[in-house]
């Protein structure tokens, strides 16, 4: 079986080429790297998707604002759809967001309507909503230069991303399911207090500022906006004990560049998520 993965060199990308070479199945990458383009006409996507049983889309764009969104989730939703749909695709899978039809922020009018072009396209089709990724605290210290971390309050439920790859795996080999249930990590966090932990670990002085989201927005981070509102599978890995992995990783990596040694880095392409 192969399986062709929208914006397979991102971070949750990696996880679902891995997961599905676990699993037998061969992972075809849909990135500009290997000459596909998902949003200008969708350029290479015919001759990628040959032979395509299945599309895991987990592309994504960095923006907050909502027509940079709604622009980009249409386009590749649309070209992935149309593409698929000559291939002969049987199963289309999107990753989308919890919490995104009830809290109104930019990016996620373009997650919405990556739903509706999912929704009314021919290929059959899942959509997996999945609340944040544990990385999405060290994403939003990324976003604030030193020495301030802005810091959003925010309720969420934070999953681990390798664990969101398997979920979309299990739904991309099997049947279409629509809406599939939510997928959630074990323990309700603090975005706050995650950022915090998380400078603890990392040994980083900065000055975290709580910042609360203005009007209804905030009313819904702050409260249950971005929390699963039904029943649905939930995660093993705490925020923690990913915390706990991180300073491993940290503690190896000092001691590599103390010896001299070079850490490789993974350079991302535009089109491929930064954190769902």
């Amino acid at each position: 079986m192969r399986v062709a993965v929208a914006g397979g060199t991102g971070l949750v990308g990696r996880y679902v080429v891995e997961e599905l070479v676990a699993a037998g199945r061969e992972p075809v990458v849909l990135s500009r790297s290997r000459g596909v383009d998902l949003v200008a006409g969708g350029a290479g996507l015919d001759a990628a998707l040959e032979g395509v049983d299945a599309v895991v889309d987990v592309s994504n764009v960095t923006t907050t604002s909502a027509r940079k969104s709604v622009a980009f989730f249409e386009a590749v939703g649309r070209n992935l759809l149309d593409a698929g749909e000559r291939a002969g695709v049987r199963h289309h899978v999107a990753l989308s967001i919890v919490g995104i039809d009830r809290v109104g922020l930019g990016y996620y009018q373009g997650k919405l309507r990556q739903e509706d072009v999912v929704r009314g396209g021919s290929v059959p089709w899942s959509v997996l909503r999945a609340t944040q990724f544990h990385e999405f605290a060290e994403q939003t210290l990324e976003r604030v230069p030193k020495p301030f971390a802005v810091v959003p309050r925010m309720r969420t439920q934070p999953v681990a991303a390798r664990e969101v790859a398997q979920h979309l795996v299990k739904l991309a080999v099997g049947p279409a399911q629509g809406m599939a249930p939510d997928l959630a990590g074990p323990r309700v966090e603090q975005l706050v207090d995650m950022v915090r932990r998380l400078l603890r670990v990392r040994g980083e002085r900065r000055l975290v500022v709580p910042v609360r989201m203005p009007g209804g927005v905030g009313a819904a981070m702050t409260g249950d906006g971005q929390l699963p509102v039904a029943g649905g599978a939930r995660g093993r890995q705490t925020f923690d004990e990913w915390l706990g992995e991180r300073n491993v990783d940290e503690g190896v990596r000092g001691e590599r560049e103390s010896s001299g040694g070079r850490e490789s880095r993974v350079v991302r392409d535009p089109q491929d998520p930064q954190g769902g």
